[in-house]
């Protein structure tokens, strides 16, 4: 059986419970194999963040929690799990998400915060 990609919509519900009958269908998707896809982990954290106000501490936990089970199939896991340990450390998700994707290449941006901070921890970036 393949697992069956969800929607962000499908992760929010089982985070915050905040509409129960769909929490409840939620839980039953997940009895199954899930696959949930890089966009919908990025997706996600921005709005368990900006329309729920979950601490990246949180949005760490549940995606902790997700890891955890033997149904849920990451996309791209290894760059995943790489984009979660950044996050921890402190990056933005989407920052750690892009330095993860772009492995060990050096990623070009404009932005001194994520410079500073990738620069901290030994990641590759280039400043323009």
């Amino acid at each position: 059986m393949h697992p069956v990609p969800v929607d962000t919509n499908i992760l929010a519900r089982l985070a915050t419970g905040d509409v129960k009958t769909e929490h409840a269908a939620a839980r039953k998707l997940f009895a199954g194999p899930v696959l949930i896809l890089a966009t919908v982990l990025l997706e996600l954290e921005w709005v368990l963040r900006s329309v729920y106000g979950y601490s990246p501490a949180q949005f760490l936990a549940f995606t902790q929690w997700l890891s955890a089970s033997a149904n849920v199939h990451f996309e791209h896991s290894e760059t995943m799990h790489e984009a979660l340990r950044l996050h921890e450390l402190g990056f933005d998700y989407a920052d750690a998400l892009h330095l993860a994707a772009a492995k060990g290449q050096p990623l070009a941006t404009f932005d001194k915060a994520l410079l500073r901070r990738a620069r901290k921890h030994g990641i590759a970036v280039r400043a323009l």
